[in-house]
């Protein structure tokens, strides 16, 4: 988004998806496992965003005139711009008049960073895009030591380079006079803006349809993927500062950029997104990888869910999102077939407990 690319006390176990570890291990070509969730929001509470893991970051870096790229919107910390709801992130960019730091402009959106950096690992988003000409969503990263004005790490003494030399890593861009063509890109001093490093994909429906958007972020390479397909693979043979400045911590941006050819019909468009996860790596006792060993499908679901789990005697209790308890069955070994067909649509979370020692795990459900 920089220049244009175009029970017992056993803690809650959030685990990798074992479609996620697959496409690890068979996708990518790697022996990493990135099978601890080092951090995520899930966006359960409503209203604002957790203040402890986001920033909004508003103030205007092109001279206190505008963003970069010719783009044409403030960005906000209002919750017209940026709240929760239901289980979701909505991210809204508005046609609207106002003013702000002295400058007036004709339409507003929100830009997110993350309070967390990291170093290696793999980050999930699933969400749903935006729609009309002139929008420009993307979900991406930047070094931790960039210099960028009202930037959260920057306010926080971290800045030391400036783009980009910092490195920026686009998990996803989504241009709407482009619709449903996604793609991931990377910025470095050896190719930066109108990157050659770049490439993307087809998939009918990113604006009506969630689909998980993702990069693995090892010591020699970036795999991204949409769904668990790879589109592109940036592994540089020579790895220097002008190829990799990617062995120190990058941090998190979501928003949502109005471009000059805006479509004049434009009112309002939401990126939605159900969860942001990034997962590293740990070493994992027989206990822990029973637990990743669990899995919850189809999700979403309409009629039934089916949770594959290896304890004898266990149960799975479905909460709505203020901890009402719904439904309660009990699970064999293996398969068992859940009827959620009574429950409206909507975001549950699923509790599997395992009865002979209380240790349970949770995961969220979309029910359609």
């Amino acid at each position: 988004m920089y220049p244009s690319t175009k029970g017992k006390t056993k803690p809650i176990l959030m685990k990798t998806p074992i479609a996620a570890l697959f496409s690890i291990l068979c996708l990518t070509g790697t022996s990493q496992i990135f099978d601890s969730l080092a951090w995520a929001d899930e966006f359960n509470v409503d209203g604002g965003l957790d203040s402890a893991k986001w920033w909004h970051q508003t103030i205007l870096p092109n001279n206190g005139q505008s963003w970069w790229n010719g783009e044409i919107q403030h960005y906000t910390n209002r919750d017209t711009n940026s709240y929760c709801e239901n289980g979701y992130l909505y991210l809204t960019a508005l046609k609207e008049t106002f003013t702000d730091q002295s400058v007036t402009k004709d339409y507003t959106s929100a830009r997110l960073n993350s309070k967390f950096a990291f170093t290696y690992g793999r980050v999930e988003v699933r969400a749903q895009l935006p729609t009309g000409a002139g929008t420009w969503p993307a979900i991406w990263m930047l070094g931790q030591n960039i210099y960028e004005i009202g930037a959260w790490w920057d306010t926080q003494g971290y800045a030391s380079q400036y783009w980009p030399q910092c490195g920026e890593i686009d998990i996803m861009e989504h241009w709407g006079d482009n619709q449903d063509y996604v793609s991931s890109a990377m910025h470095t001093l050896s190719s930066y803006g109108g990157t050659i490093n770049v490439a993307g994909r087809s998939i009918p429906g990113v604006s009506t349809s969630f689909h998980t958007y993702a990069v693995e972020w090892t010591p020699t390479k970036m795999v991204f993927s949409v769904d668990s397909i790879v589109h592109y693979t940036y592994e540089p043979t020579d790895r220097t500062s002008f190829t990799w400045p990617f062995d120190n911590p990058q941090y998190l941006l979501l928003n949502i950029a109005i471009q000059s050819n805006i479509d004049a019909n434009f009112t309002s468009s939401p990126m939605i997104l159900d969860y942001v996860r990034v997962y590293q790596s740990s070493t994992l006792s027989d206990e822990e990888l029973e637990y990743r060993s669990i899995t919850i499908y189809p999700n979403p679901a309409k009629e039934a869910i089916k949770v594959r789990q290896p304890w004898s005697k266990a149960e799975i209790i479905i909460y709505d999102l203020k901890g009402t308890a719904l439904l309660e069955h009990s699970l064999k070994v293996g398969d068992s077939n859940i009827d959620v067909s009574s429950l409206p649509a909507g975001s549950y979370m699923c509790k599997i407990v395992n009865l002979e020692t209380g240790s349970f795990t949770e995961e969220k459900i979309i029910k359609l």
